[in-house]
This record gives structure tokens, C-alpha cells and sequence, in this order.
């Protein structure tokens, strides 16, 4: 498929807590690049619900959002995602038309059906893992609230009634695109965790697409890990960041986001090493000439509407060049389309 002139690139921010930092220094840093994509041009920029994950700053992901739309004036700014089994659909109905109220016209609501957790957190959230079965459900109920509450309806989410919230469904599997296909709303892929049923997804989508209220054809997001520098042995380097941290989380002992290191090899056996890098197969790491190839390779083989970049980086000066960089080419693309 011919790349659009006007592909748009969005960030997705795990708010990560490099060792050696603090949670404030984190969200700190969440701003500031957020701050840095809209100045780059970037089209939206959305935070992730992960809980009892200590490197990752952004689990109340609706304070993050507000934190973020209201430091920043353009960009769209929403959640990639907001894992529905942990939540009411009406609170956060609430949540969201609350933001969309204070920030109109730039809020999006991504929606996952995964909790984002393990199933002790699970349950000191106070939900049942019985929810997850109920996620079709859920999405169309959440749909419901922010309906026009009609004369006669007893409960209203109020703010959220009438508010102009895009929904999306996220997935990393055949479930949410057919979810998404069938709910004629928008589809952002993990290929950034876990690539493996991407093309299947891509498919699955866009052959059973339903025109809907909000959106009348298909429209799919890729969303990608990249970690762009100078060279690609400087990538490469900040890339063992990334590859640290799934190694832990793998192991079963996930930590602060470790600084870079000179020899991967040294710390991971082989098979966790092919294991991981498989896991960012689609993943765009290198010098700019290598991330533009890795680009345009993803671009054609899955003829995306949008790219979402997740860039887990230690140094927060680095993880702002590695936008810089992408934005760059990001305009070079859309010169050569």
C-alpha cells in the first residue's frame, strides 16, 4: 500500500522511572516530551494503565492525562490504553468527559481488554478476573454513557453525556481487531510488545469492517518500539535498556528502567536474548538510515494509517533525541510519498 504525504506519527509514553530517578522525576519527564512531540509535530500522545509495575510512573493514567493536556495546547492527548476490565464503564465515562471538558476536541480514549497486571493486583483493584469476559460488553456500555442521556434515563454519567470522546480499541491478537471491525472503531496494534498475530490482526480488521457513527472506514494504528541515535551502535547500546527491562520482567522480577549496557550477552543467556528480540521484530533501532528502512518496511507490509512510537530509553536527553530523529524522518517519508 502507497504511504499517505500526510501519514500521522503519535508517542506512546510509559512514563518510565529510570534507575536513579524518582516517580516525580518520571512524570517530570512525561511532560517535558510530551512538550517536545507537539513542538516535533507529532499527532497525538497517549499513556498506558500498568499497575505493581515499579518502573512505570503512569497507572493512574487519567491524572497523567490531565497532567499532560494541560501542559500542552495542540497535541491529542489520550490513553493507550485504559485496561476496561479494571474500571466501571461509567466512571470512566466520567473520567474522560471530565477531560474532554477541560480540554475539548484533543482527549482519545484507547481501550484494552488486558488488566495490565497480575491477578493478585487484580483483585486489590477490586475487580474479578471473570471481567475480562466482558469486555465487548463493557465497550458498548461505555459507548451508551456517552450517549445524549434521553428524559427519562435514571443514571447519566455527568461530565461525559454528549462529550466528544473517540474511542479505540487496542490489541495485540485477532480479538480486538475483530472487536474493533465490528464496532466500526479505530485499531491500534502492540506490535511494540507483541508482534506475532499482526498481519493476521491487520486482516482480520479490516476485512470485517462495519461503518459506524464514528468512523466509516477502517483506520489502523501501528504502534512500534524505536530508538533512534546517531549511529546504530549508539542505538544499539540504548537499546539494551528496553532489552533489560523484559528480561526482568520475564524472569519474574521487573525493576526501574536499568541504564544502557556495553555487552548484552554478558547478562542474558542466548535463548532469552532470541526470545526478546523477537519480541521486537517490527522494532525500529538504529542511525536514521536504519530506522527510515525499518519504516517503510513496517509502512508497506501493514499499509497503516498512523505510527505510534514507544521509545523506553534510560537518559531522558537521549529518548528526546531519538524523537527528534523520527520526526525528521517522519517529514523525509512524507516528502517521498
Amino acid at each position: 500500500m502507497t504511504q499517505s504525504a500526510d501519514l500521522p506519527f503519535s508517542v506512546l509514553d510509559l512514563s518510565p522511572v529510570p534507575q536513579g530517578t524518582t516517580v516525580s522525576q518520571a512524570l517530570a519527564n512525561t511532560l517535558d516530551l510530551a512538550r517536545h512531540a507537539e513542538s516535533l509535530g507529532f499527532h497525538r500522545y497517549w499513556l498506558a494503565e500498568h499497575h505493581n509495575m515499579p518502573g512505570i510512573a503512569s497507572a493512574a493514567t487519567t491524572v497523567v492525562i490531565g497532567h499532560v493536556a494541560a501542559g500542552t495546547s495542540k497535541i491529542r492527548v489520550g490513553s493507550g490504553g485504559i485496561m476496561l476490565p479494571n474500571h466501571a464503564p461509567l466512571m470512566i465515562a466520567e473520567a474522560f468527559g471530565t477531560l474532554a471538558a477541560l480540554h475539548p476536541g484533543r482527549i482519545d480514549l484507547g481501550l484494552g481488554r488486558a488488566p495490565g497486571t497480575d491477578q493478585a493486583t487484580i483483585r486489590a483493584l477490586r475487580r474479578y478476573a471473570g471481567s475480562v469476559d466482558r469486555f465487548a460488553e463493557d465497550v458498548v456500555e461505555l459507548q451508551h454513557w456517552f450517549q445524549p442521556a434521553t428524559p427519562d434515563q435514571a443514571v447519566r454519567a455527568v461530565p461525559g453525556e454528549g462529550q466528544d470522546v473517540p474511542l479505540w480499541l487496542l490489541g495485540s491478537s485477532t480479538y480486538g481487531a475483530q472487536l474493533a471491525a465490528a464496532l466500526g472503531l479505530p485499531y491500534a496494534f502492540a506490535a511494540h510488545f507483541a508482534p506475532e498475530q499482526l498481519m493476521q490482526a491487520v486482516e482480520v480488521y479490516r476485512r470485517g469492517f462495519r461503518p459506524s457513527a464514528q468512523l466509516d472506514k477502517p483506520y489502523f494504528m501501528i504502534c512500534i518500539g524505536v530508538c533512534a541515535a546517531d549511529t546504530d551502535e549508539e542505538a544499539q547500546r540504548l537499546h539494551t535498556s528496553t532489552q533489560q527491562q523484559f528480561l526482568a520482567l520475564r524472569r519474574g522480577n521487573p525493576g526501574l528502567l536499568p541504564p544502557p549496557v556495553d555487552d548484552i550477552t554478558a547478562i542474558a543467556s542466548p535463548a532469552e536474548l532470541a526470545g526478546v528480540n523477537n519480541t521486537f521484530r517490527y522494532s525500529a533501532i538504529g542511525s536514521p538510515a536504519t530506522v527510515a528502512d525499518k519504516l517503510r518496511a513496517v509502512i508497506e507490509a501493514t499499509g497503516a494509517d498512523e505510527v505510534m512510537a514507544a521509545s523506553q530509553i534510560h537518559d531522558h536527553a537521549a529518548r528526546l533525541r531519538s524523537y527528534e530523529i523520527l520526526a525528521g524522518l517522519r517529514d523525509e517519508l512524507r516528502r517521498a510519498a
